[in-house]
């Protein structure tokens, strides 16, 4: 079974930075990718950031130069999301997810595996 556990949330003021952190446990397919989503109060879940196995990248506008989401693909499956010069609108709960598949654009492919979340504050 695998999981996902995210961790480094925390409160910044704008301008700040943060690095969230998200390990996988758990017996992993070959081609794995991976995102960040977040969701604000009163707002839909919307993605952030993704990466495909090969290391693909994709952002969505909003955050486009200021985070940056990478991975690990060790024994144990990590991803990072470095979050610089934060701004208010930043402020949601985080989650990072996960599928098994080449690209996160493939028609079929689906996140499968989701974290419990981490929050992230950001005060002006």
């Amino acid at each position: 079974q695998v999981q996902l556990e995210e961790s480094g949330g925390g409160s910044v003021q704008a301008g700040g930075s943060l690095t969230l952190s998200c390990v996988v446990s758990g017996d992993t397919a070959r081609y794995f990718s991976m995102g960040w989503f977040r969701q604000a109060p009163g707002k839909e879940r919307e993605v952030v950031a993704s990466i495909d196995s090969d290391g693909t990248t994709r952002y969505t506008d909003s955050v486009k130069g200021r985070f940056t989401i990478s991975k690990k693909d060790n024994a144990q499956k990590s991803s990072y999301l470095q979050m610089n010069s934060l701004i208010p609108q930043d402020t949601a709960m985080y989650y990072c997810a996960a599928g098994e598949g080449f690209t996160v654009v493939a028609p079929n492919f689906e996140y499968n595996y989701w974290g419990q979340g981490t929050q992230v504050t950001v005060s002006s």
